[in-house]
């Protein structure tokens, strides 16, 4: 489905949508407050969305001006993001996770003239650095009782809570009424709508300029994509707002459609929260689907006996049942009745945890495993994929509803053209649109480029390195590797990630590392080996599957050694080690492996903000452990 009608700025959707899909009074948002989900309207939010604009005029903020925000998903982001919208301002925002020269850097590399603080331990980090940040006039502490914080504290920036913020706001929109509806009328599709900083696996962060255009088209695209979609759905939100991903299909999606928001509560409570409100679509990444595998293959086979039986009989029979589905054949009445008996006694219950409501997850932020991919259609669960990078808006391919190709990414959006092209002579081997698609197709390997309506103005304050990746033709170079399989898109893997062995020979590590996450003893792997003979890994564990095999607590993994050496458990998953090493070419197999106790965090420096290493620094971070594997290797082939 589509909206009624298109919308080409982001302060028109939620404007369109209490025109031509829902009454003022219909629910909007859902936060839980204590032990109750809130409900929220569109005549609420859009209140307090003019109470904040017209304070942000008041204080003399124009269009084009960068306003932060370093909040956790919830109202209060929708609120101060649309009311900067409105009036022509730029979106800044800031991962809660970064640390305190990282903000500072972007506070300053922006220029960002207010900032939008989500809790104490946030506004503690800012306050670190406010005073260094010269165009910071205002920071909006959006909790009570942040009067503590500040007062011993002399500062640049003035001080105001959002809530008094709102309040004071309410009392001068009717002065500031017709400039913020000529404001809002003002800004043009071209207009920069958001600054989101990416700082990728190495490098100086770069703010990615994002316009009205580029965000708006991508809903729109998308939704002609996945025109499944309904103004009824309940999308519950957890992955952070300040993700490129999150904000267009989730936040975006919802405000062209009509769709409410549920905000989770924490990813710790996740569950809890699925089961509560009962979401009818979610997005989501990998890991989080891998676990909700792990955890119900866990609960089907432990028991072993008759259960266990059922539970792999079930499995069986959801395979055949997809299988024939997906083939465009209509299965037989016996399996259809087997079908039918494997919902009954185990599908529904996994359906169950999610809330039972789902028509379909979207998986975005990184490759999904083709296995878990399978899984969850033999449930019955479809899980769309989609990819793309904060440069492209992000999305620049998604599965189809109706078309499911595990393994790859989808058909490529409209509008758009994507493009293979080799590493090497730079030859682009295929380009492919949305209406070139056909289903036996298959292209050659090599760089995935794409220009069209998704690919961003540029980085902000750095025209040499919007140079070196939009090329003169107007290709942006995504820095993945690809090629297109039954017509689809299919990620190999980041063109950076690439190790070249001691003897020539490409490895390219997600797919390599996806096959020993079949595992249900290894949680997370590192792969080493550039210019080494042999690959070797750093292994992070199950903690839930080692605790139960080795009768471990929790405070083992609290233990400051970096590394477990222990040899029964070394031996434990070096069997794993050596059956999935069995499905990959012997140069690919890893050889050697350490067990890090625990996993790669933001705060050691190891990872981004979306969870993906940083190559250089853990390997010269673990220098000493990689070389001793080197030095003693154990053949695991």
């Amino acid at each position: 489905m589509k909206p009624p009608v298109a919308s080409a700025t982001v302060p028109q959707f939620i404007r369109n949508t209490v025109k031509y899909i829902h009454p003022e009074s219909h629910t909007f948002l859902k936060h839980k407050v204590g032990e109750v989900w809130k409900e929220i309207s569109y005549g609420e939010a859009l209140t307090k969305i003019d109470a904040i604009s017209a304070w942000l005029l008041d204080i003399g903020i124009c269009k084009g001006d960068r306003l932060g925000l370093i909040i956790e998903n919830g109202p209060d982001y929708v609120y101060y993001d649309q009311a900067l919208q409105q009036i022509g301002a730029v979106n800044t925002s800031i991962y809660p996770t970064l640390s305190e020269a990282e903000i500072e850097y972007i506070l300053n590399d922006s220029g960002v003239k207010t900032l939008l603080v989500g809790n104490p331990f946030l506004l503690r980090k800012v306050l670190k650095v406010a005073n260094n940040c010269m165009e910071l006039i205002r920071i909006i502490p959006a909790f009570e009782d942040f009067e503590k914080y500040t007062e011993k504290i002399e500062l640049n920036a003035g001080v105001i809570g959002l809530q008094q913020l709102i309040a004071e706001g309410k009392g001068m929109v009717d002065r500031f009424r017709d400039a913020i509806n000529i404001a809002r009328e003002a800004i043009m599709p071209s207009d920069l709508s958001c600054l989101i900083y990416t700082s990728g696996t190495t490098g100086t962060p770069k703010g990615v300029m994002l316009t009205h255009h580029n965000l708006t088209e991508n809903v729109n695209v998308s939704l002609e994509q996945i025109p499944v979609i309904e103004y009824t759905d309940l999308f519950l939100s957890f992955l952070p707002l300040s993700h490129v991903f999150e904000r267009t299909a989730t936040y975006h999606i919802c405000l062209a459609m009509g769709c409410q928001i549920a905000f989770a509560q924490s990813l710790d409570l996740l569950a809890r929260n699925m089961g509560e409100v009962r979401p009818t679509v979610m997005n989501c990444v990998p890991r989080l689907l891998e676990r909700i595998h792990d955890k119900a293959m866990k609960n089907g086979t432990d028991a072993g006996g008759i259960k266990a039986k059922i539970f792999l009989w079930a499995l069986k029979v959801g395979r055949q049942h997809r299988e024939q589905l997906e083939a465009g054949k209509k299965p037989g009445l016996i399996l259809e009745q087997q079908f039918k008996l494997a919902e009954k006694l185990v599908f529904s219950k996994i359906k169950e945890k999610t809330g039972g409501r789902l028509k379909f997850m979207i998986s975005g932020g990184g490759a999904l495993p083709k296995n878990i991919g399978e899984f969850f259609g033999d449930l019955g669960i479809k899980v769309l994929e989609g990819f793309g990078l904060t440069e492209t808006s992000p999305v620049m391919a998604v599965t189809e509803y109706h078309r499911q190709v595990y393994g790859t990414v989808g058909r490529i959006i409209p509008g758009i053209e994507v493009g293979i092209q080799n590493v090497d002579t730079k030859e682009i081997y295929t380009i492919q649109t949305h209406h070139t698609f056909k289903e036996d197709y298959q292209s050659e390997e090599g760089e995935i480029i794409v220009r069209g309506h998704c690919v961003m103005k540029g980085y902000f304050n750095k025209p040499e390195e919007t140079k070196a990746a939009i090329n003169p033709e107007g290709w942006f170079h995504t820095g993945d590797i690809g090629r297109f399989y039954k017509g689809n898109l299919q990620i190999t893997d980041r063109l950076k990630n690439m190790l070249v062995n001691a003897y020539g020979k490409n490895i390219y590590p997600t797919p390599v590392e996806n096959t020993y996450l079949k595992s249900p003893k290894i949680e997370g792997v590192f792969l080493i080996g550039d210019k080494r003979e042999y690959i070797t890994a750093i292994i992070i564990p199950a903690r839930e599957a080692f605790q139960e095999a080795f009768g471990l607590d929790n405070a083992f993994f609290e233990q400051p050694e970096v590394f477990i050496d222990d040899k029964a458990m070394t031996d434990w998953v070096a069997a794993d080690i050596r059956k999935f090493g069995n499905e990959l070419a012997k140069f690919e197999r890893i050889k050697s492996f350490k067990i890090k106790r625990a996993p790669f965090s933001m705060d050691g420096g190891e990872i981004t903000p979306t969870m993906k290493p940083k190559r250089k620094v853990i390997e010269k971070k673990y220098a000493d452990a990689i070389d001793e594997m080197y030095m003693q290797s154990v053949e695991a082939d």
